[in-house]
């Protein structure tokens, strides 16, 4: 595993690539490339390390995937790309889920790495408690993080798909409006995520009254940038919505070391989530267990390239002899 090594974050919609040239170092010559423009992964491997990567062929690799992943295969959930990493050509490849990635990387965050929403301030990386991190981007990612005698153990999942944690009488109408609309089963997904912005809107204007045929369609960045009031109770809707989700993931992982908040949403509206009902609805998850989740802090993670940190930070450890999985 002699360096340079490459790291991969592959969404939906972008792959991010980056080069590792020493263990322990962060991620050098990042770039972006859309999924939609590749036929594949190796496509996409191949372009990232002949046009920015000047042609080096790493030894040793570790890829995000945004979907499951399980032993060498990977299928993209919301794109197309399916296969094994025997086919890239790299000896040696970690694969692993992209939140679990980003599970690896909290250690590593601090400072303008985070933004607070709400709570206690975020413990320094070096505190050994259960941490959990969450996001809407393409799709809403779940993972774990758990400490051991051997290092950070991140644990993946697919908490994504649970059924929406409808508590409102407006948050149930609105399942109910889109039950009725043809969606049979709402997880949590189908709102909070990019994707599930523009269906979280049109339920909302169901229960608002609108018909069917009258609703104009609008994308997950018309509706942030917009200032209609229809996408501005949207987005209440969805911070409010998606509080509840992260106070159960605490509850389910027990994560006193906190909760981060990643994907490509939020950033985008930082503030109005600061200044939402998230982190009150965050709390009323346990009602029963005074002090428990108000202890836990809530933060966002702004740091560009998170989840190539924590791929890098996965080979650094198994360089160094230390079992991750």
């Amino acid at each position: 595993m002699t360096p340079p090594w490459l790291v991969a974050d592959v969404g939906g919609t972008n792959a991010r690539f980056g080069l590792v040239t020493r263990p322990g170092g962060n991620p050098e010559s990042v770039a972006v490339l859309e999924v939609a423009q590749h036929q594949g992964l190796p496509d996409a491997v191949a372009a990232y390390l002949d046009q920015h990567g000047g042609g080096v062929r790493p030894e040793a690799a570790c890829l995000a995937i945004a979907g499951p992943v399980q032993d060498d295969r990977y299928q993209l959930t919301n794109a197309g790309w399916s296969g094994t990493v025997a086919e890239l050509g790299i000896p040696y490849v970690g694969l692993l889920n992209d939140f679990e990635a980003l599970a690896i990387s909290l250690p590593h965050l601090a400072g303008d790495d985070l933004v607070s929403l709400g709570g206690p301030a975020p413990l320094d990386g070096a505190v050994r408690k259960v941490r959990a991190v969450l996001g809407p981007g393409t799709g809403l990612g779940v993972a774990g993080l758990v400490p051991s005698d051997c290092g950070w153990i991140p644990v993946p999942g697919e908490g994504g798909h649970v059924a929406v944690p409808a508590v409102s009488d407006l948050e149930i109408e609105i399942v109910r409006a889109l039950r009725a609309d043809g969606l049979p089963y709402v997880d949590a997904e189908h709102l909070l995520s990019g994707t599930g912005l523009p269906r979280l809107r049109r339920g909302l204007a169901l229960v608002r009254g609108a018909s069917p045929e009258a609703i104009t369609p609008m994308t997950a960045s018309e509706i942030v940038a917009s200032g209609d009031p229809l996408a501005v109770e949207t987005i209440d809707v969805f911070l409010a919505l998606l509080g509840g989700f992260a106070g159960n993931v605490a509850l389910t992982l027990g994560a006193r070391g906190g909760v981060y908040l990643g994907g490509g949403v939020l950033p985008r509206i930082a503030g109005r989530a600061r200044d939402s009902a998230f982190r009150a609805r965050f709390e009323m998850t346990a009602s029963a267990l005074s002090g428990y989740v108000s202890a836990i802090a809530t933060s966002l993670i702004v740091a560009e390239q998170p989840a190539l940190t924590g791929a890098a930070a996965w080979l650094t450890q198994r360089a160094s002899n230390v079992e991750l999985v």
